[in-house]
This record gives structure tokens, C-alpha cells and sequence, in this order.
């Protein structure tokens, strides 16, 4: 497709070609008005940029939307190119998923504090798992010694997956679960819970993150090479489309891109071009778009340049139909339409004045409602500290609460749509967005970009300069480099070193417990699929089904796969 098809012409503010022709009437204003003003009183700055260094004008007028068609451009929520909105009537028909992170020492403390969230409103529960189990290791392996329950819930079995969603009816909610390398496993335990509880799995609700490219980009949490890795993702494409037609198989991240440091667009047109990998590689396995591409959702952080979110979400929408259409040649609208959750920007939050953090949060949710989010998590105020306590993580649902039901925000679709400034803005996000999506397609695409560091580099890089600006004072940080005042100490959640003696003890009992011989059959049965080809999934799910442990079907698959061992960037 051209750039023709794919974006309107209008320039960027930075672009010194700029054919933006003031109205006689804006020159009128600029000579009478603005110049006697500026030799009075000069503006704060030289320059006002984004939080993400864009340049932003002084004003908006319709001469930046010279060549803007609403047809076109903006169209109607519900339909191409879904700047508006996916849903014709948005939050006036239903609210958005309000789902808090939840995810602490054994899976008995994170099945309490989710019971106590949905009794508090909250209506989609979002699973955080720990290190040794994002990792692939279980809770009495000695890289795990530290870490057991400190950074989220250590799973280590299908028996912990029992407990974690005790009375919690799988059939009634759905569920959000943030891990990646060992998703196919964990998805596998989550299905095999669903199936003991009675829930039909052709109706069953929920989200795995199955992101492995943004790990290799951002976070580093990876067991396998790219290759194997990208083989687990799209065995669960597969295994999705054919078990769990309402299951959302992958939500493609770019949430942690940005917390890596990475800019708006960088953070949209990676994640946007990790889609387009993952559809690359589906399609070449034999699926058609049209029966996996309505599972595929997306999840984008929301940062605090408000008007800079709202536009980047307004931009994923509209890529992503023209990449699904024009590129992929989708023909079912739920291929087209990106639906995605959000999540607050953890990065933004202070440990400096913790309490300014609920502030920062408010604006934060707010830019992705007015952005159109289908989900939602809001950080809590001690989210630099520790995890959250239950008072910080109410406060932190009751400020969605407040959003939805008491701001107004809710009442029409899309309010800010045909601003000039929110349009143009848009407009130039999606340029940037593109202009990556090419140079990353230049290299090959995702896999061949991130081997060369590509993606990683250019992170790096936007982290760097802007935190040279925090450090000049040129971006303030209230309460960090301006704004300074005295520490009061606040309550924070400890996890002890129970929590591990206590997942070693079970541990200890569910081998001694279970039959060694057919867990020992199941995964020789998975080691020899995985040196084959086919589909992985219904393997694990077999050996889940064993209670052959997380660690024991990583290891499994670890023998046959390597480790992965990433290339220093220079």
C-alpha cells in the first residue's frame, strides 16, 4: 500500500515544508493581538513539546487540516476507519472491563484479593504472576530463592491454579493473565480449571498476554530463542481458534515498550508492527486471518501527555484497519476493529509524595477512556514502592468508578473527535507510527529487527534524552526535581519469606501425591512433539493435567528448544 492510501496529507508541526496557510483572519490576530502579547509577556519556553519531545503549536486552527476529510479521517464510531471508537454507541451501551492487577505471595492471597475486589465493583479480574513463574521455574528451584510471591502470585501447578480462582466461577468472569514465555502452559492450567468447574470452553472470557516480542524488545523476561517462541505463540492462534472461540489468545503489548522508555510512537508502531508479525507467522502456518485476527487484542500504556495518549490510541485504531484490510486482505470486520486494554503508566509514578500518584493516575485512566480503551487498569498510589495494599488498590478502582459515573466523559462518543488539535495530532502520530513500521519491514520485519537490536536501540535512546531533560529541569517532575518537599513514610504490602517455605512444603506434597509414571509419560510425549512439528498445546494440556509442574514443562521444553542469550547492544 502507498502512504498515500494510508495517511492524509498534512504535514507534522516540525515539518519546515509546512504548507499551513493561516486564514486572513488568524494573520489579523497573529499581527494585533499575539505579537503585542509576546513582546509583553514571552511564552514559558522556546519550545512546547509532548512528554515524548513532539512539537506542539502554539494553536490550532482548520489551516492544519487543510487537506482533512471527516469522511475519511474521522468516519463514525462503529465503523472504518474506527478513529471513533470500535462500538457504535461506545460507554453510552457499556462500560469499559475495570480490572485490577492482582497478584501477591501464594495463590491463596491473590484469590482473597480478588474475591475483594469484584465485591468492591470490580468486573474482569487481571492476574500478575512472579518471576520464577514468568521465568519458567518453580517456586523450590534455587534461581527462584528471593523472589517466590515478591512481584506477583507463584504458580507452580495446576493445584495452585485451583486455589487461585476458588469460587471465583470462570463461566461468569473474565480474566486477564499477564505472562508470556510460559503462557502456553499457564493457559493450559487456566483451561484445565474451567473444564473442573463445568465452564463450557466455546463461551469462556479472557485474555492471555503471550507477548514474546515485547519481551525481547522490553522486558526481558524470555526463556526461548525467537523461533520456538514465536512457534508457542501461534499453536495457541491455532488452538484458540478451533477450543475457545471467545478466549483472546494474545494481547500484543505495547505497554511495557513505554515503560522501557520508549516514545508514544515508538510504543505505537512497535506494538503495532508485532502484530504484524504475529499475523505473518499465523498466515504462514495455513490459518486464515479471518479465523484468528478477532482473537488478537493489543495493550497500550496510558502515559501523562494527555492529549498525546488520546491521539495515539485514535492512530492504533485507524493502522491497524488499514494494515488488516489493505495488507492482510481481512474481510470480516472483527479482523479490522483493535479492541485493547490499558493500563496506567506504572514509569510515571513517584515514590517521591506517593499520594501526587493518585492524581497522576485520574488523568492517566481519563486520557484512555477518551481515547476509547475496552479495559482498564489503574495503578495504585504506592505503585513505586511495593505492590499495592488493598487501600491503595480500592482507591485506585474507585478512581474508574469516578470516571464513569460522576466526570460526564461517558454521556457521547468520542468527545473530543474534530478538534483541531486532537485531529492534527492524530494525524502526525499515525505518520510517525508508519514511518517505523516501514524501516522495521525494510529489515525483514519484528524477529529480524529485534536480532539486530534495532527496536531495543531506539528505546534506549528516547529513555536517554529524556532523562537528560529531567535531569536539566527542561520536563518537571513534581516532587522529583521541582516541587520538592518533606517525606512522610506510607503503609506498603510485605511479602516474607513464607511465602516460599510454604509453595515448597506444597510443592514437596504434590509430587509425593500425584503418579510420577504418568507424568513422566506426558512429558516424553511433549519433548517428542516439540522435535516434530505439530501443535504443542493439547501436549501440555495433557501434561498439566498430571500436575506435572510449570518448572518440569519449561525444563521439558528448554532440553529440546535452548535458552535464549540476548546480543548486547554497542
Amino acid at each position: 500500500m502507498t502512504k498515500e492510501n494510508r495517511t492524509s496529507s498534512v504535514t507534522t508541526s516540525a515539518d519546515p515544508e509546512s504548507h499551513r496557510k493561516p486564514s486572513p483572519a488568524e494573520l489579523e490576530w497573529q499581527q494585533k493581538v499575539l505579537e503585542p502579547t509576546l513582546t509583553k509577556s514571552p511564552e514559558r519556553a522556546a519550545k512546547f513539546t509532548t512528554i515524548s519531545d513532539f512539537p506542539i503549536n502554539r494553536l490550532y486552527t482548520p489551516a492544519d487540516l487543510a487537506d482533512w476529510s471527516p469522511e475519511k479521517n474521522l468516519g463514525y464510531p462503529g465503523q472504518p476507519p474506527y478513529t471513533r471508537g470500535i462500538h457504535p454507541t461506545m460507554y453510552r451501551g457499556r462500560l469499559w472491563t475495570m480490572r485490577q492487577f492482582a497478584g501477591f505471595g501464594t495463590a491463596e492471597d491473590t484469590n482473597q484479593r480478588s474475591r475483594y475486589l469484584l465485591s468492591q465493583g470490580q468486573t474482569g479480574l487481571s492476574v500478575a504472576f512472579d518471576l520464577p513463574t514468568l521465568m519458567g521455574y518453580d517456586a523450590d528451584h534455587a534461581l527462584s530463592e528471593g523472589e517466590v510471591g515478591k512481584c506477583g502470585v507463584a504458580i507452580s501447578s495446576l493445584a495452585d491454579m485451583e486455589v487461585l480462582f476458588d469460587q471465583i466461577p470462570l463461566a461468569n468472569v473474565t480474566t486477564s493473565m499477564t505472562i508470556n514465555s510460559p503462557a502456553a502452559v499457564v493457559w493450559a492450567m487456566y483451561l484445565a480449571v474451567a473444564e473442573k468447574q463445568g465452564a463450557d470452553w466455546k463461551t469462556i472470557g479472557g485474555t492471555i498476554q503471550n507477548d514474546i516480542l515485547k519481551e525481547y524488545i522490553a522486558q526481558k523476561e524470555y526463556i526461548y530463542p525467537p523461533g520456538p517462541s514465536m512457534r508457542l505463540v501461534i499453536d495457541t492462534f491455532e488452538f484458540g481458534a478451533r477450543q475457545t472461540p471467545k478466549f483472546n489468545v494474545i494481547s500484543i503489548s505495547g505497554y511495557h515498550i513505554r515503560e522501557a522508555g520508549s516514545t508514544a510512537i515508538q510504543e505505537l508502531a512497535f506494538t503495532l508492527r508485532d502484530g504484524i508479525e504475529y499475523v505473518d507467522w499465523a498466515i504462514r502456518r495455513g490459518l486464515d486471518v479471518d479465523d484468528f485476527a478477532p482473537h488478537l487484542s493489543f495493550f497500550f500504556n496510558a502515559h501523562s501527555d494527555f492529549f498525546e495518549e488520546i491521539a495515539k490510541y485514535r492512530a492504533a485504531r485507524r493502522i491497524w484497519y488499514k494494515v488488516m484490510r489493505e495488507r492482510f486482505g481481512a474481510k470480516n470486520p472483527r479482523s479490522w476493529a483493535l479492541r485493547f486494554h490499558t493500563q496506567t503508566a506504572g514509569c510515571s509514578l513517584t515514590a517521591q509524595q506517593p499520594y501526587n500518584n493518585v492524581v497522576r493516575t485520574a488523568l492517566q485512566a481519563l486520557a484512555a477512556v477518551m481515547g476509547g480503551t475496552q479495559s482498564l487498569h489503574t495503578n495504585s498510589l504506592d505503585e513505586a514502592w511495593a505492590l499495592p495494599t488493598e487501600f491503595a488498590a480500592t482507591i485506585a478502582l474507585r478512581t474508574q468508578q469516578i470516571i464513569a459515573h460522576e466526570s460526564g466523559v461517558t454521556n457521547t462518543v468520542d468527545p473530543l473527535g474534530g478538534s483541531y488539535f486532537v485531529e492534527k495530532l492524530t494525524d502526525d502520530v499515525e505518520r510517525g507510527a508508519w514511518d517505523y513500521i516501514e524501516k522495521i519491514d525494510a529489515l525483514g520485519g519484528m524477529v529480524d529487527a529485534i536480532e539486530r537490536s534495532y527496536p531495543q536501540r531506539e528505546i534506549a535512546e528516547a529513555a536517554y534524552r529524556y532523562q537528560v531533560e529531567v535531569d536539566r529541569k527542561e520536563k518537571i517532575i513534581v516532587g522529583v526535581n521541582d516541587f520538592i518537599a518533606e517525606e512522610k513514610p506510607i503503609d506498603i504490602l510485605q511479602i516474607d519469606e513464607t511465602v516460599a517455605h510454604r509453595q515448597a512444603a506444597r510443592l514437596s506434597k504434590l509430587r509425593a501425591d500425584r503418579s510420577s509414571a504418568e507424568v513422566d509419560r506426558r512429558l516424553n510425549a511433549l519433548r517428542k512433539a516439540a522435535e516434530g512439528s505439530e501443535n504443542l498445546m493439547p501436549f501440555i494440556y495433557e501434561a498439566v493435567k498430571t500436575y506435572a509442574t510449570l518448572g518440569e514443562i519449561c525444563d521439558c521444553l528448554r532440553d529440546v528448544f535452548g535458552a535464549y542469550e540476548e546480543v548486547a547492544i554497542t
